[in-house]
């Protein structure tokens, strides 16, 4: 399998399985003399980790890194940096009833068919267990954005629409983002979404997600103008998650039904200093950063393992049923804010970078 590793200067590759022994990533392009911990990675991790609450998988990982080379003395060296993550509670006797049958909505029936052979423990490579990898590669990438640009870059993403049910983004609130298990910015939406998932959770099946994220104290300027738009590749970063079927930049595709005058982001000179009256076009102009927030959204389909019976065929094309048991999340967008966070900062990163190298 080909096409394992993200990026152009700050680059990632990620490796393993889901029921593996370990997955990891190699970093590479990390540019040397930052300060980085296992601790700052595990911090990400925990976010994401499953087995949190009621309302993601109960799978236990404690997802520990361990940073095996490119750290001396707790700096980067600007050689690869290589970390691993044991897995630690694998119950692959919990696809042996299903390893002939391909499970609808999953990629079980185009890998079977593009490779002749699939792991059909979890998934193996095409499970969601690999995100692990590219939060701790995001993590590396904020520690180096931070040092690069300074205190003021900060991302941060949220759970905007849980199956039916979206939030007010109006009352986007970043404290409350980090207190509650939904990673909603709106503390009203909470018992009602709390209510809502726990009844898709009984009835058998799954709901999908939108989750936004929003990256504010990014300069002017990164991004080139033509196949390498800032915004095509945070999309592309962000279409490669797994179960993600759509993103927005900015206004997105509700940029469709406004106006000319809704959707241009007036300008305003105050004292030498470049302001917008509003955001529409998300941060990025042209496929470049203009310094305001950079803001994008992401749609993360229903979970495709459900109780509920579906048709389906095996490997040898009959037809047959199934009910996918097991630990699965009732919306694995929940736990998809912090993959997004991760993907969004190396493609920051990497942008930062590239125009360093470009433009000094």
């Amino acid at each position: 399998m080909s096409f394992n590793t993200f990026g152009k200067i700050f680059r990632f590759t990620t490796w393993g399985e889901s029921h593996g022994p370990a997955i990891g990533c190699i970093i590479d392009g990390c540019p040397p003399n930052i300060k980085i911990s296992e601790r700052d990675i595990q911090y990400d991790m925990d976010r994401r980790r499953p087995g949190q609450s009621k309302f993601t998988t109960q799978r236990k990982e404690t997802d520990k890194v361990n940073i095996l080379s490119g750290v001396f003395e707790g700096r980067t060296t600007g050689t690869p940096i290589s970390i691993v993550i044991w897995n630690e509670d694998k119950r692959s006797r919990d696809y042996e009833t299903i390893k002939h049958k391909f499970r609808p909505g999953h990629a079980d029936f185009t890998y079977f068919k593009k490779y002749g052979i699939r792991d059909y423990r979890g998934g193996g490579r095409q499970s969601a267990r690999e995100t692990a990898c590219r939060v701790a590669a995001g993590a590396v990438a904020k520690k180096v954005l931070t040092h690069l640009i300074g205190s003021k870059f900060k991302i941060i993403g949220a759970v905007t629409q849980l199956g039916i049910m979206p939030c007010d983004t109006n009352k986007w609130d970043e404290k409350q983002i980090r207190k509650n298990p939904f990673f909603c910015p709106d503390k009203k939406s909470l018992k009602l979404w709390e209510k809502y998932l726990l009844a898709i959770r009984k009835s058998g099946t799954s709901c999908g997600a939108i989750i936004e994220l929003r990256a504010s104290g990014i300069p002017v300027g990164l991004g080139a103008p033509i196949y390498s738009k800032l915004d095509t590749d945070i999309a592309a970063a962000l279409m490669s998650i797994n179960a993600v079927k759509g993103v927005n930049i900015g206004a997105g595709m509700n940029s469709a039904s406004l106006t000319g005058e809704e959707n241009s982001d007036e300008m305003i000179s105050n004292k030498g200093r470049v302001n917008f009256k509003s955001n529409q076009a998300g941060g990025i102009l042209g496929g470049i950063s203009s310094g305001q927030t950079i803001v994008a959204s992401f749609a993360v389909k229903p979970t495709s393992s459900i109780l509920n019976v579906r048709d389906t065929i095996d490997k040898k094309g009959k037809n047959t049923k199934i009910s996918v048991k097991g630990r699965h999340d009732p919306c694995v967008g929940i736990r998809a804010v912090p993959i997004g966070e991760a993907m969004v900062s190396c493609v920051l990163l990497d942008h930062f970078l590239m125009n360093r190298a470009q433009c000094g």
